[in-house]
Order: structure tokens, then C-alpha cells, then sequence
């Protein structure tokens, strides 16, 4: 295993980061207990969950992967060998369950923050992320921002004070921000200059061989300010594993399972997926260690996030951390890149 402290940070992480959102959903008990001391073992210190997991999220479901996740550390009493990242959901009408009102202010974030400590069976989280926007903007794919002043949430100054009183009870170590955009996260760095309150550590954005638009305007502020990228769907829902291809739909396969989560299915976007599985055949890969390995390879990436729901599964997407991509191969991405930009943003 490769490993790199986040920038910013004393957390040392796997340069590969196991995702549990399948956990309580497609994956049991048992199950998310396999993968994780597999993992472990492969050197993986680096876990990511969300008090919204399992995904799809429901009120029948709630809370099952953080608790998964948080009996197994009481049983394998290894709390401080591992780094553990949760998030605070953002308002949305399918989280509703979760808390009445929910937005990015101390009401709910000390609730979620205790909920999440409590179903970890843990005394502090490391690496605590705002799961997404509390205002009006673009993620999850969503493209033509309309703006609307008269939805702007939570103000981002008050989510940072609330975040600083936890870091100083040390309750969390560090801040992130997920499915953020670049006015949010520099908004987010000037207040905490301004103001003294935590500096956001890390960005976790969907990012693989079928969406780089972090490439577009994120990633210089990635470099400029010194923050890492923690990419999550990098194999596009594992739409780039090929196996869709052609209107194949494998039993117990995550779209055969939920068809609502198309993506990665966009009519460009299997073009250019064929396009990919042909290149890995073409340099001898297995097309999805080429394209986790592509993202991982990126300077301005901390550590890529990986999901699995069998161990198969799971040890190639670890082993791809180990593949080096050639000059050769990475220039004939970029002519498939260049010829198909961004199909599924």
C-alpha cells in the first residue's frame, strides 16, 4: 500500500480509501466485517462513511453502515491504527427522516456529529465532511446553475464556527466538504482566514475517466491552496468496468438493483466506456484497475475512494493502486478524453 499525509493535516492515509455506502444495503453485517478486515490487511487505514448510508438512503435503512462500521471497530478494538471520515447530510427532501429541518447549522450538525459518535463507538471522527451544499447550487451531476439568493442556507460562517466549537471539544480533528464547487470551497478558506475557524482539508467530489470536470476550475484551487481531492465513484457507479456494456445488466449488479442511478449511462457516456475497456484490452488491464488507477494517479488526489460489495471486487480495486500507467496509454486517454469531454458531469 502507497500511503500520504492530506494536505494540511498529520493524517497519514492509504492512498486508497475503502467506501462503505453499500453496507446495510447490498452488503451485510457479516459481509461489510470481510471486507473490512480485508482491506485492513491490504493496508487500507483510510475509511469513509455517512450517517446517510446505506445508499439508496431510506428510513428502514438509516444509520446501518455507520453502525456496521462502529461494531466492528469494538470488535477489533483498532480504533487508533485507522483513519475514519463520516459527513453531515445537507438539505434534501430524501433525507428527511433523518431530522426535521435539516441544514448546516449547530442545531443539526451537533446532532448528527453525536449520532455519528455514538453508532461509531467512537470518542472523536477524523475527518469530518459537510455532505453537501447547504444552499442552492450544482452537484450530483446537476448542470445549468440557476441562481437564487432567497435559498442560500445556512450562512458558511456560522457552519464553520459550529465546526471550530467541535474541533476545540475534540469531538473532530479535521474539516471537509463534499460535492462542493470552487466558490464554495474558496468561500469557505476566506472565512476561515478571516476568521480564524478550521481550514477545509479535503474535497470530496465525484471524479474518474467519465467525469473530470475538477479538472475545469477545482483543481487549481486544489494546487493554489493546498488541498487534497478524495474522489469517490471512480469507477462511475463501476460503469467503466465494463460490464454494462452493451445493455448487459448482471444480476445483483448495483444498476440491476437500482435503475434510478443512471449516471454513468448516458448515450456519450458508453461511447466513451467502450472507448476506455477497449484501451485497458489494448495495454492488457482489467479496465477498471486502469481507471482507478488513472484517478489515483493525479497529482491532487489524497486518496481514492473505492467501493466494493465482494472481495473480488474489493482486492482489485486495492491492487490498482499499484499499477503505473505508461506515457503511451495515458496519451491515448487523452485523445478519448479530448474526442468525448465529460459525458457524465
Amino acid at each position: 500500500m502507497k500511503y500520504k499525509t492530506l494536505a494540511s493535516t498529520d493524517l497519514k492515509v492509504s492512498r486508497i480509501c475503502l467506501g462503505t455506502m453499500t453496507f446495510g444495503q447490498q452488503n451485510t453485517q457479516q459481509q461489510a466485517f470481510e471486507q473490512l478486515d480485508y482491506a485492513v490487511a491490504q493496508g487500507v487505514n483510510f475509511i469513509d462513511t455517512a450517517e446517510l448510508y446505506p445508499v439508496p438512503t431510506s428510513a428502514t435503512t438509516r444509520c446501518l453502515t455507520e453502525e456496521y462500521l462502529g461494531n466492528w471497530l469494538a470488535q477489533r478494538k483498532n480504533r487508533e491504527q485507522l483513519i475514519i471520515a463520516t459527513k453531515v447530510c445537507g438539505p434534501a427532501p430524501m433525507v428527511e427522516y433523518l431530522r426535521p429541518n435539516i441544514a448546516h447549522d449547530e442545531r443539526n450538525i451537533r446532532a448528527a456529529v453525536e449520532g455519528s459518535l455514538k453508532r461509531l463507538q467512537t470518542d472523536y471522527i477524523d475527518l469530518y465532511q459537510l455532505h453537501w451544499p447547504d444552499r442552492q447550487t450544482n452537484f450530483f451531476g446537476q448542470l445549468g446553475y440557476e441562481h437564487n439568493s432567497d435559498n442560500d442556507g445556512t450562512p458558511l460562517a456560522e457552519t464553520l464556527r459550529v465546526l471550530k466549537a467541535l474541533v476545540d471539544e475534540g469531538k473532530i480533528r479535521y474539516v471537509g466538504v463534499s460535492n462542493e464547487s470552487p466558490w464554495g470551497v474558496m468561500s469557505f478558506l476566506q472565512l476561515a482566514k478571516e476568521f480564524d475557524l478550521p481550514r477545509i482539508a479535503t474535497v470530496q467530489n465525484a471524479y474518474s475517466l467519465l467525469n473530470r470536470t475538477t479538472e475545469i476550475g477545482l483543481a487549481e484551487v486544489l494546487f493554489r491552496e493546498n488541498i487534497d481531492l478524495l474522489p469517490y465513484s471512480p469507477l462511475g457507479f463501476g460503469v467503466l468496468s465494463g460490464k454494462y456494456l452493451n445493455g448487459a445488466l448482471p444480476q445483483n449488479s448495483r444498476l440491476q438493483l437500482f435503475p434510478t442511478f443512471a449516471r454513468y449511462q448516458t448515450p456519450n457516456g458508453l461511447i466513451a466506456t467502450q472507448k476506455y475497456v477497449d484501451l485497458a484490452r489494448e495495454f492488457s488491464l482489467d479496465p477498471a484497475q486502469m481507471a482507478i488507477a488513472f484517478v489515483a494517479s493525479q497529482p491532487f488526489v489524497g486518496s481514492t475512494i473505492i467501493g466494493a460489495t465482494n472481495i473480488e471486487q474489493l482486492s482489485q480495486a486495492i491492487e490498482a493502486i499499484n499499477i503505473d500507467l505508461s506515457d503511451d496509454l495515458l496519451a491515448k486517454i487523452a485523445q478519448i478524453h479530448n474526442a468525448c469531454h465529460n459525458p457524465c458531469p
